[in-house]
């Protein structure tokens, strides 16, 4: 059975085969796959509970920089301005040895979802004070002429026409966290990149071991753009 190839091109495709058998850093690739997919799982696990975390802190302090009470735009902006200002990498080694086990003992991967989940807030809450701000105010005035509240202005006709607003950059900030979670490879938690690094610290085969990570990162961040495209032509944005 040739699933329509000609018998010229079934081997052709063995010969490649056999060529690539006889690399060994593609035998390397193969027969770590296995441990790539763990690696790759890992890592979307830490990045989809960042993206929560993230969510929420960014909503919170979105609204917190836009609040007239002084104290509470005092943090927001404090907390805005510290993550935005330094780098992620310097977050994850200040909260990992630093911070976090002043309150409790963190295992590498929660202490690599806090620090990716805190920083990726900060980001979150520009985009959403943006989009908030893009609406147009006279949705709001309208909202509270029909006698609704500002909380119910807000959750009903504000949030759901921003929210559209913001599915682009929203998009782009995840796909940007997911590539940032190679940071957390620093403090040992066994995701992607460390895969890599331990396997390239064994093998030596660097072309074929950061190619491989190369395209499992690929992977995962062309299927958060599909997803957020599809995301974006339901609610209909443009």
């Amino acid at each position: 059975m040739n699933f329509g190839f000609t018998n010229t091109e079934w081997i052709f495709g063995t010969m490649i085969l056999d060529k690539l058998n006889e690399i060994h850093g593609f035998q390397v690739v193969v027969n770590n796959l296995p441990n790539f997919g763990m690696g790759a799982l890992l890592t979307l696990e830490i990045t989809v509970f960042s993206i929560v975390i993230g969510m929420v802190l960014g909503l919170l302090a979105a609204l917190g920089r836009m609040s007239k009470v002084k104290v509470i735009n005092s943090i927001a902006v404090a907390y805005i301005d510290f993550f935005r200002g330094t780098p992620l990498f310097v977050q994850i080694l200040l909260l990992y040895f630093g911070i976090i086990p002043l309150i409790f003992d963190a295992t590498p991967v929660q202490a690599a979802i806090i620090a990716c989940g805190l920083n990726s807030g900060a980001y979150v809450a520009e985009i959403v004070r943006a989009g908030i701000q893009a609406v147009d105010r006279g949705q709001m005035e309208a909202a509270r002429s029909l006698g609704m509240t500002q909380g119910q202005a807000m959750i009903n006709i504000i949030f759901p026409q921003a929210f559209k607003i913001v599915i682009p950059p929203l998009i782009n900030e995840f796909i940007m966290l997911l590539k940032d979670t190679s940071l957390v490879s620093a403090i040992s938690v066994p995701e992607l990149t460390h895969t890599g690094k331990m396997l390239y610290a064994s093998t030596y085969e660097a072309v074929w071991v950061w190619g491989a990570v190369c395209v499992f990162y690929f992977i995962m961040t062309k299927a958060l753009s599909i997803l957020g495209d599809w995301t974006e032509r339901r609610l209909a944005t443009e």
